[in-house]
């Protein structure tokens, strides 16, 4: 059985009156790939600020690699190896793609420098935009900014990559694209938690899928069993599934 590398236990938030996050519980074994599903203001994007430390929870506990991160800071966790990637990218559109990523492995990682840089060069490899290591990140495009925001998450040495809608926005040849790349990825051994709405993308990567509603986990398991729910399937009612 894999080891055990992130669990939440009865993970809750509330902002004001209204609970975002309400008693998630879920364990995530090393080496997984989990895809997260669930309509607009489910809760999603809040789990991911829970996990990343953006946010801190009211009630219950989380757990990285055997250490309870509960209240650890974001670089702390980042440090430890909880790579993000955010749903709008957000690079710094003045640097080069190049120069991006070695921002975030000079903050995100500790490391001499030339291993940072040949790391670096490998990600851009891998990500496919070696060619535009150069170019000014503000010029790139949408397909482009996304592999960089995947490439920038990468360039921190996660051991855990989350994922936020990294396929929103784009043609069905590049969503093909893009996803090779994640798939070529977590073949390597990084664990990943993804939230998409492009389900099929989804689908061809994960393991296992969690549904949220209104901030409640209401199932997790197999892709095809969970799209195979009745429940499920009335939540995505009047979408493709």
């Amino acid at each position: 059985m894999a080891a055990m590398m992130l669990r939440l236990e009865n993970v809750s938030k509330s902002f004001g009156a209204l609970k975002v996050t309400d008693g998630v519980t879920v364990t995530v074994p090393r080496g997984e790939a989990l895809g997260i599903i669930g309509p607009n203001g489910a809760g999603k994007s809040t789990l991911f600020n829970l996990i990343t430390g953006n946010l801190f929870a009211d009630e219950g506990r989380i757990n990285f690699l055997g250490r309870d991160v509960t209240r650890a800071p974001p670089m702390e966790r980042v440090r430890m190896g909880v790579g993000r990637s955010f749903q709008i990218p957000q690079p710094f559109e003045g640097l080069t793609v190049f120069e991006n990523l070695l921002t975030a492995a000079a903050f995100g990682r500790v490391g001499r420098e030339a291993e940072m840089v040949d790391d670096c060069a490998r990600i851009l490899e891998e990500t496919e935009l070696l060619r535009k290591a150069n170019v000014v990140a503000g010029s790139l495009s949408l397909l482009d900014r996304k592999r960089l925001e995947l490439a920038r998450a990468l360039a921190t040495g996660p051991e855990l990559l989350l994922l936020d809608e990294i396929a929103g926005g784009l043609t069905e040849g590049e969503c093909k694209a893009l996803v090779a790349t994640i798939r070529a990825i977590h073949a390597r051994g990084t664990t990943i938690i993804w939230i998409e709405h492009v389900l099929h993308a989804l689908t061809s990567v994960v393991e296992r899928l969690l549904v949220l509603d209104f901030g409640r986990v209401i199932g997790i398991g197999a892709p095809n069993e969970i799209m195979a729910s009745k429940e499920v399937r009335d939540i995505y009612l009047g979408l493709e599934v």
